[in-house]
């Protein structure tokens, strides 16, 4: 059964993409607190005061929950570094995510289960031999191809290379998300130009940008107008996912810790109805090009294979930013709910909503909801429309809170 035996991994940077994931039917999240996690400038992050809550509400949905503690660290760091490991510790998160030895040692030292993260560059099996002595599991570098990957995993079952737990060392890649141009994150392009070290979870993302090349000779300037040159598009592997399972990797990891709670949402059933396709021996051509029509419609900056089929070395963005074939319009807060009848009051602040416009609602007790609008009231008289300043109801079965928003999708 390959649903009871593949982990599907989602990120998660918000209470709302908490639930997002969880509702989409993920098996475990993964997420950061503090500064001492790779995305500590470009997602919300929780703080160790939401340990506990994160951990109930995972084990509440029988889902797991690991850690980010993956950047380098500095003398400085040991002190915070041991108290969000002891703080996760008791508070019941499942496992460490972490890069750097004193972290890695720190966990062995207390029992707390760990996981080698793709930022210690795992790709050959005497590596893996040696951090099985730390972790039960190895999320293996983005840079190796399906045969690589293979061969690690035939290794690991040949030499029976057990981890801290007694069990085989389990392997995990990243099937979705963004890639760096860089050997598994290891960039100093931002700590060169703005002080800020993507490994420490501070990059500026200038690869992400347009640049003009100058002639240093004669001042001539060029603008490179047709590609990124180093902005790599996003990693898409639903069109070969039963490949990368036959490799013998057991976690299937989707990036977006920075993404928003749609992207989240999108991703995780996209992938968890692959799974089950694939499962059913209905995984289609026809179903494929469903999932990717659906996987264009939240952020992305184009999509490959990355380096899994050894095709193409590197594809590069031809455009800044994303080419989503959808956004979202913010327009309204929520005000109240009313139990008995199922309704929700919201107060537009933007824009203006039509019966019939696709919406989406979304909250940290909410996730994701998305919807076509088909009837909506005025002081209890139903309205088509409604703008800036009105308060409006709508039947829906979540629970509206002052903290929940409503958007309109559009295509673009």
């Amino acid at each position: 059964m390959i649903n009871n035996k593949i982990e599907l991994l989602a990120p998660a940077g918000s209470y709302e993409s908490l639930t997002a994931a969880m509702n989409a039917g993920c098996n475990a999240v993964y997420f950061g607190v503090e500064q001492l996690n790779m995305r500590s400038r470009s997602s919300i992050n929780f703080t160790l005061e939401d340990l506990k809550e994160i951990s109930r509400r995972c084990k509440e949905r029988n889902v797991k929950s690991y850690l980010t503690l993956n950047t380098i660290l500095y003398d400085h760091d040991i002190s915070l570094m041991k108290s969000i490991v002891n703080q996760a510790k008791e508070s019941g998160i499942d496992a460490i995510i972490a890069s750097d030895h004193a972290a890695m040692a720190y966990c062995k030292s207390i029992g707390m289960p760990l996981h080698i993260s793709t930022q210690s560059n795992v790709t050959n099996l005497e590596t893996v031999e040696f951090y099985a002595a730390f972790a039960n599991v190895m999320v293996l570098s983005r840079e190796l191809s399906l045969r690589q990957v293979a061969e690690i995993s035939k290794g690991i079952e040949k030499k029976q290379i057990k981890g801290p737990s007694g069990e085989l060392v389990k392997l995990e890649v990243f099937i979705h998300g963004a890639l760096c141009m860089a050997v598994s994150g290891k960039c100093y392009l931002s700590l060169h130009s703005n002080n800020a070290s993507a490994n420490r979870g501070a990059c500026i993302q200038n690869c992400r940008k347009q640049y003009i090349v100058t002639d240093k000779e004669d001042g001539v300037e060029l603008e490179i107008d047709n590609e990124y040159i180093m902005s790599a598009k996003d990693l898409c592997t639903i069109g070969f996912l039963d490949k990368i399972i036959k490799s013998g990797v057991t976690i299937l990891k989707i990036e977006g810790r920075g993404r928003s709670a749609d992207y989240v949402d999108t991703v995780v059933r996209c992938y968890k109805e692959a799974l089950t396709a694939i499962e059913n021996n209905d995984y289609s051509k026809e179903k494929i090009a469903d999932w990717e029509k659906q996987l264009a419609t939240v952020y992305n900056r184009g999509f490959w294979d990355g380096y899994y089929l050894g095709r193409k070395m590197g594809e590069w963005n031809d455009s800044y930013g994303s080419k989503a074939t959808e956004k979202k319009i913010f327009i309204a807060r929520g005000i109240k709910y009313f139990n008995k009848s199922k309704v929700g009051e919201f107060k537009v602040e933007s824009h203006v909503l039509k019966k019939g416009d696709k919406f989406m609602i979304t909250g940290p007790n909410t996730g994701v909801i998305k919807a076509v609008l088909e009837e909506m009231r005025v002081n209890d008289v139903v309205v088509d429309s409604v703008s800036k300043g009105d308060v409006f109801s709508l039947k829906i079965d979540e629970t509206i809170r002052p903290s929940t928003k409503l958007y309109k999708i559009v295509s673009e």
